[in-house]
């Protein structure tokens, strides 16, 4: 069994990509605030996070920024897995209905896809199996840090789990 550290990115800014007039997955490019940063140098020196053997990052900036800091200061190797980014609010990238509405009936149906939802987003299934098969490959090593975003931490928790920023979460694969 894999001890797993969840560790949510810490808080981030998104002022230079609303600048730049970037939307959908261009809105993943937002960094740490200076805030965030100071969550992520506090977050490092956990006791939680000692013995761990690898950080494993979502490749978004604001994950992969968090994990950068926590990688140094605890002198973790750190690894990233495309399959931990965000979740989806539309899975068909076209972005023709306004997504910010996505993830309020996301909540609404619990993650669960039927006929009547308008937004193509990623169901929390998906999401789960996504998550899970990423992480197959560090099964192998007793502890590991993965930082990710809440939503995706949530499907390794429970659904309606509010994670903070720099939050953790501990479970086990």
């Amino acid at each position: 069994m894999t001890t797993c550290i969840l560790v949510r990115h810490g808080e981030p800014r998104y002022d230079e990509v609303l600048e730049r007039g970037y939307f959908g997955q261009g809105y993943d490019l937002g960094k740490l605030t200076d805030r965030g940063v100071s969550q992520a140098e506090q977050r490092a020196l956990d006791p939680l996070l000692i013995g761990a053997e690898i950080i494993v990052s979502s490749p978004y900036t604001r994950a992969l920024q968090t994990a950068a800091i926590i990688s140094r200061i605890t002198n973790i190797p750190l690894s990233v897995e495309n399959d931990l980014h965000e979740w989806m609010p539309d899975t068909t990238f076209k972005f023709e209905l306004d997504a910010s509405h996505a993830f309020d009936e996301y909540l609404s149906h619990r993650g669960i896809r039927n006929s009547k939802t308008l937004y193509h987003w990623e169901s929390y299934d998906h999401l789960r199996k996504r998550v899970l098969k990423a992480l197959e490959p560090y099964k192998h090593y007793q502890k590991i840090i993965v930082v990710c975003h809440g939503i995706v931490m949530s499907t390794l928790t429970r659904f309606d789990d509010v994670i903070e920023h720099c939050g953790v979460r501990e479970v086990t694969l």
